[in-house]
């Protein structure tokens, strides 16, 4: 090897040492940024849904009719001559004809009802309210009990003269009997204390005490007038749509 070519060797290394040197020199003056490893949480297995189950369940419950309807039962109950059918009576006045059945009425000649009442509304094409009164006689406690089986909301219509306070009682206690204590705290129960426009009429507070019903919704009516009725009929059905489709299983 010639001394020129002894040149360029030495040159060419002492120029990768000094890129190298530099190299280094900016690393040390610019460390690179730690790598921070970033833990991914595991997806776990989808597992079925509560809500899901519970609404198989209730599908499964619910009552339907040969073209897959859902029906909910509503009942009027209360003492006799509270005002039940004179109740459903103006109700059905007011709904539209092509959401309404027929009114069935099975009463004596004094106008008492000797079994029950009974009107179908449908609210959309996929649900229908089936509307029962119950007789309210002494005598047809068993009738009253055919009656509210299977019921899905309960409006009590309570009579507001003085000499109906203990009639009320002994039909709201009636009531809570054939509830039960789970279905008595659970399903919708909506208090009508109709005949406000009697002279007489007690001081609603006083009825409530007397009766013990504080703890549900209370609406004071006119059922020969139809005040508040329209007021009452929505509240049980929306409550009582609530209770099925998000009640308690």
């Amino acid at each position: 090897m010639g001394l020129l070519s002894r040149i360029r060797n030495r040159w060419k290394r002492r120029k990768e040492t000094i890129v190298d040197y530099k190299i280094e020199k900016d690393i040390r003056a610019h460390p690179p940024i730690p790598q921070v490893s970033v833990p991914v949480p595991s997806v776990p297995e989808k597992e079925p849904k509560k809500e899901v189950v519970r609404l198989e369940k209730i599908a499964k419950e619910l009552k339907r009719d040969s073209r897959g309807r859902v029906h909910l039962k509503i009942v009027f109950y209360g003492p006799s001559l509270s005002g039940k059918t004179t109740m459903l009576r103006y109700i059905f006045t007011k709904l539209e004809e092509s959401s309404k059945g027929q009114l069935t009425e099975t009463s004596d000649p004094t106008g008492r009802t000797l079994f029950f009442d009974f009107v179908p509304i449908t609210v959309t094409p996929h649900v229908v309210f089936d509307i029962f009164t119950v007789a309210g006689q002494r005598r047809h406690y068993r009738q009253r009990k055919t009656v509210l089986r299977d019921a899905d909301g309960i409006i009590f219509v309570a009579d507001s003269s003085p000499d109906a306070i203990n009639e009320n009682k002994d039909s709201f206690e009636e009531l809570k009997r054939y509830l039960g204590p789970e279905l008595l705290h659970s399903i919708p129960i909506i208090i009508a204390i109709n005949k406000r426009d009697l002279p007489n009429a007690m001081p609603v507070d006083e009825i409530v005490k007397f009766l013990g019903i504080e703890e549900y919704p209370i609406f004071e009516t006119i059922a020969i007038t139809g005040e508040n009725l329209l007021k009452v009929f929505r509240t049980i059905l929306k409550e009582t749509i609530s209770f099925r489709i998000k009640g308690p299983l």
